[in-house]
This record gives C-alpha cells, structure tokens and sequence, in this order.
C-alpha cells in the first residue's frame, strides 16, 4: 500500500539546464464533438453545469438541469448544429484552429517562433490537456488569450477558471499572463472596419446596420461585470470609423435563455421591428464573435433572417466573423505581442552554446 498520495498530475520529462519556451493559449467557449443528441447532452451538461454561466443556487439548478433541460434541450440543439456543420467538423473548431495557425505563424515570421495552441472551454480540446501538452513542448511561460474581445464573467473568467483548476493540480506552475479584454484595441476594431467596408464593396450599403452581441443576463451588469458598457464602446468606435449616424445602427444582444432579464434591446425583436416599420435592407455584424459559430450561422444567419423577412423586410445580409482574415490575425498578434512584453519569445539557445558564445565574446575583447 502506498504511503503516499498525490493530487499532482505527472509531470513530463524535463532536463535541467534545458531552456524555457514561451507559449500561448488562444482559448475559445467551445463545441459539440458531433451534431447529434448525445454529443450535444454531453457538451451542455458540462457548460450549463458552470456557475459563472448559470448563476441558480446549485441544488435547485441541478434537478432542473438534468430533470429537464438535458432530457428535452440535446435534440433540438443537435438539429441546430447539424444545419451548419461542416465536413471538417464545427464552425468553431475549424476556426479557431486556423486562427491559431496562422498567429503561430504571423509570429514567428517577425521573430517570435512561440509555441500556440488552441483549447475549449467546454468540450475539446479542453483547457487542462493544451496547458499540459505546451508544458511537454517545454513552456514554462503561458500566455492565456482568450477569443472575447469584451470581457465578461460568463466567458473570459470562467475560462481563467479552468486554468486556476489544472495550476492547482500542476506541481511545477509555468509563469501564467492572462488578457482580460481588447474591445477597444485598434488592430481589432480596424479589423471590423475592413469586414464591414469589403461587405458593403461588394453588396452595397443597407438602410440599417444591427451590432449584434451574445447576451448576458441584465443582472450581471447591476453586480458590477463590465461586459455591457464594453460592447457599447466597441460598436461606438466602430460605427465612428465607418462614419454612421447614430440613427443609421443598432446595438443588440442574441442568445437569450431562460425568462429572466437579459441585456436589452434583443436582437430578434428588433429585426421584426424595423421590418414592421418599412426598413428594407438590414446588415447584421456580431463583433463580440470572432469566430463564426452556432450563434451567428443559426440563429443570426438563418433564424433572424427569416424574422426580418417576415416581418416585412425585404433584404437581410449577415456579414461574417472576423474568422482567418488577414487584418484579424495580424490584430490577435498585436494583442499578443503586447502582453508577452518582458518574456524573451526567441527560439531558445542552449546552455553549453549561449556560454561558448560568451566565451568567444571574452577573448576577441581581451585580444583588442
């Protein structure tokens, strides 16, 4: 019988003496693994089991969760996600790899050859398996990025959650940075501006641009989460760029669940409204996304379409996330770059040759 006990996962092999490497983790809310019920009762047990999203006493929450929700909600969801999923898999997924791709790449093209991986809040790849797959990559330094622009404790917190719960059963800790927001970042607003005026090349102008973000319950905001105040920014400096009237664009937000209060105004309502009241032609932007998702393929994309349509509109155009564009990627390595400020993110040098290095250094000054 052991003596001992341990609430350490193994750690991987490590050299001493080897040098440390510099790593990044984009992280994004998360996935299904299949469009089918079961994948889908799993997923939502998981992510509606996190009191940051669903802020019920726990016992009470529970017996509704699993007496309800998870014995009716998966079949209707996984109907949802079948209408837009793809042969590579999730929208979400596909996207926030190559998101994380492609920064791997833009960073070491300028120098910084940083290890970057991508993880799931919920689902897979989770969060605790891409932190210990980095740290056999030999990180010892990791920078938490998270795919929300605003933050929020439904998203952005909980995500930092996940990393606090695999540090407190990690016995060698890599040094941790975490970004909590870049709502208002130029590189990510520019990259808004290019997405709408390449839209609006190629389709023209709408009578209406609706600035859809995913909502909170308005509880959040009255116990003091920044979230609301952090998308009006963002789609003010947007609408500022783009040179909109006030009248000329709409703030909402999508994704209400449950009949408590919400952030208002919502989004669908107000697609049925402005069709009702004669607006033809409506864009709809969801800047909180950056990457195209169940949210803004279904429910935006085909769902509020067929409200404004049939509430009068004649024209609805969804512009797309931010996903793999260019003025994305380069504005997510800004962000990065920023943060990473202080950690040395070249390749790594080995002991034996930085001092040979050094040694060589020495003599050609004691020869001058």
């Amino acid at each position: 019988m052991a003596l001992f006990s341990s609430p350490f996962t193994p750690e991987p092999p490590y050299t001493h003496g080897q040098p440390g490497r510099t790593g990044i983790l984009l992280c994004n809310l998360g996935t299904p693994d299949a469009p089918t019920p079961a994948a889908l009762r799993t997923y939502l047990a998981q992510f509606l089991s996190d009191e940051r999203v669903v802020e019920i006493p726990k016992f009470i929450w529970k017996i509704i969760l699993h007496g309800i929700i998870l014995r009716v909600r998966p079949k209707k969801s996984a109907a949802k996600y079948a209408s837009i999923w793809t042969p590579e898999g999730s929208p979400l997924k596909v996207w926030t790899e190559k998101q994380a791709a492609m920064l791997r790449g833009w960073l070491g093209e300028r120098g910084h050859p940083v290890l970057v991986r991508y993880a799931m809040r919920y689902g897979n790849p989770s969060i605790a398996s891409q932190l210990d797959a980095l740290k056999a990559e030999g990180a010892t330094r990791v920078l938490i990025l998270p795919a929300y622009p605003q933050y929020s404790a439904t998203t952005t917190a909980s995500a930092f959650d996940a990393v606090y719960e695999w540090a407190a059963h990690t016995r060698a800790v890599p040094e941790l940075r975490f970004v909590n927001r870049y709502h208002d970042h130029p590189g990510y607003i520019e990259a808004l501006v290019q997405r709408v005026r390449k839209h609006w090349q190629d389709h023209g102008r709408p009578d209406q641009l609706v600035m859809s973000f995913h909502g909170v319950p308005e509880r959040t905001l009255q116990l003091g989460d920044m979230y609301h105040c952090e998308c009006h920014k963002t789609a003010r400096l947007l609408a500022d760029r783009l040179g909109l009237a006030k009248d000329r664009y709409k703030l909402t937000f999508q994704s209400r669940f449950g009949k408590a209060k919400w952030l208002e105004p919502y989004t669908e309502p107000t697609l049925r409204a402005l069709g009702a009241a004669g607006v033809k032609r409506v864009d709809v932007l969801c800047p909180g996304f950056t990457s195209d998702c169940l949210e803004t393929l279904e429910e935006i994309a085909m769902e509020c379409q067929h409200a404004f349509i049939e509430s009068g509109g004649t024209e609805f155009s969804y512009i797309p996330c931010l996903n793999d564009s260019a003025p994305w990627i380069t504005a997510l390595a800004e962000v990065a770059i920023q943060h990473l400020q202080g950690w040395p993110t070249q390749t790594p040098v080995d002991d034996a040759a930085l001092a040979a290095s050094r040694a060589r250094a020495l003599a050609q000054g004691a020869s001058q």
